[in-house]
């Protein structure tokens, strides 16, 4: 995790380094920010606005919260100028998964497996090849999910963020937030005890 109060000097100063150091760590909770907001066509040029605002505004950087919700509140500005400007609408529908879901009564209820599907640890040249298409699999039931859910899910298992955070981003409600991670979830879950029962996607 970066250090704020160590970086920002750095920061500040124009060292090269701390930006590359601050690009590589919060680009993927940005970007998806971004696509939650925009949807796929727009997010990369949501970033991209956004690191240069982020450059403009850096020494009026206060520190009231952290660099990485600041830099997250600039995408999330950004991303909702961006979609006024293309009178988009988000879409919040709620596709249906590869295979169906899975009953609620898999998970506790901060949203962890009761019970997680096996794990391979083998290394053989079968199983490294289960490996693989798993995780195709797997990509492939993320690519299937909404936006909402794909982004929730990202920015809460990925990078870490509360959800009071992601509802403040997003400008949606707790339980909104709630049902969309829960729905995304499921839906991984279900490609995992499917792979896991058939060997196929």
């Amino acid at each position: 995790m970066l250090d704020d109060v160590e970086l920002l000097p750095r920061l500040l100063a124009g060292d090269q380094q701390a930006f590359r150091q601050l690009v590589s760590t919060y680009q993927g909770a940005m970007r998806a920010v971004a696509y939650a907001i925009v949807g796929s066509r727009n997010a990369d040029e949501v970033v991209q606005d956004a690191w240069l605002s982020v450059v403009r505004n850096l020494e009026g950087f206060q520190a009231r919260a952290s660099l990485k919700t600041w830099l997250l509140t600039i995408t999330a500005n950004t991303a909702k100028t961006r979609l006024k400007q293309n009178r988009r609408e988000v879409l919040m529908d709620d596709l249906p998964g590869p295979h169906g879901s899975i009953d609620d009564g898999r998970f506790a209820e901060d949203g962890h497996w009761l019970l997680a599907p096996h794990a391979w640890h083998q290394d053989s040249p079968e199983a490294l090849l289960s490996e693989q298409e798993l995780r195709e699999c797997l990509d492939k039931t993320l690519n299937s999910l909404s936006q909402l859910q794909g982004s929730v899910l990202m920015l809460r298992e990925r990078q870490g963020l509360e959800l009071d955070d992601i509802c403040n981003l997003l400008d949606v409600s707790l339980s909104n937030v709630r049902v969309l991670l829960h729905r995304a979830r499921l839906k991984v879950f279900a490609t995992l005890e499917h792979f896991e029962e058939t060997g196929q996607c």
